[in-house]
C-alpha cells in the first residue's frame, strides 16, 4: 500500500482488480479546497489511457512489478523469444503482450521485460534505438535538415518520416514512444 503522495511516472496500482502504470501524475494543492493528485494512468494489459483524480493522502494498492534486463532473440510463430541476461533462462511472450514496441525491436536487442507474478505485463524498449533505413526514395540536390520530410521504411519494417536529405542505408536515431526520428548517426 502507498499514499497518492507517493506516485512516480512507472509505478503500477492495482486499482479494482486491473493493473494501471502510471504514466504523469502532477500534485495540485487549489487556493481553495483539499489537495489532489491528477493523473494519466494506462492500463498495462489493455493500453488504454484514462485521466484519473485522487484526494492527496488517499491509499493505494501497487502491484509488485519485477522488472528484468532480457534480450530479444527472435519470433517464433505469434510469440516473441526473450532471453534473460542474468540467468540465460528463455520467456516466450504473445504478440498481443508486445504489441506496438515491437515495431522498433531488432534480434539481440537489450529490453526490459515486466512480469507480475510470474505473467508478463509489458516489454519496454530502450528509449531510442538505432536503426538503418531499409528504403527511401532519394532525396534532391540541395535538399537540407529543415526542407521537410520524407516516409522511409527502417529495418524492422516501420514506416517513420526522415530528412529529405537521408537516403537508403542510413542510420538514424528514432524515438521508440513517439516513433519520431531524432538524428543521423555517422558509423
Amino acid at each position: 500500500m502507498a499514499t497518492t503522495n507517493d506516485l512516480k511516472n512507472g509505478m503500477v496500482l492495482n486499482l479494482e482488480g486491473q493493473l494501471w502504470q502510471v504514466v504523469e501524475f502532477q500534485h495540485v494543492k487549489p487556493g481553495k479546497g483539499p489537495a489532489f493528485v491528477r493523473t494519466k494512468i494506462k492500463n498495462v494489459l489493455s493500453g488504454k489511457t484514462v485521466d484519473k483524480t485522487f484526494n492527496a493522502g488517499l491509499k493505494v494498492e501497487t502491484a509488485t512489478v519485477d522488472r528484468r534486463d532480457m534480450q530479444y532473440l527472435y519470433k517464433d510463430g505469434d510469440d516473441y523469444v526473450f532471453m534473460d541476461t542474468k540467468s540465460y533462462e528463455q520467456t516466450y511472450v504473445p504478440a498481443a503482450t508486445v504489441g506496438d514496441t515491437a515495431t522498433f525491436m531488432l534480434e539481440n536487442q537489450d529490453v526490459i521485460v515486466a512480469f507480475h507474478e510470474d505473467s508478463v505485463l509489458f516489454v519496454e524498449l530502450p528509449a531510442s534505438v538505432v536503426l538503418t533505413i531499409s528504403h527511401t526514395e532519394p532525396g534532391l540536390q540541395g535538399d537540407r535538415s529543415s526542407a521537410g520530410t520524407k516516409p522511409a521504411t527502417v529495418e524492422t519494417g516501420a514506416e517513420i518520416q526522415v530528412p529529405l536529405f537521408l537516403n537508403t542505408g542510413d542510420k538514424v536515431k528514432v524515438d521508440t514512444r513517439s516513433g519520431s526520428y531524432i538524428s543521423r548517426v555517422n558509423d
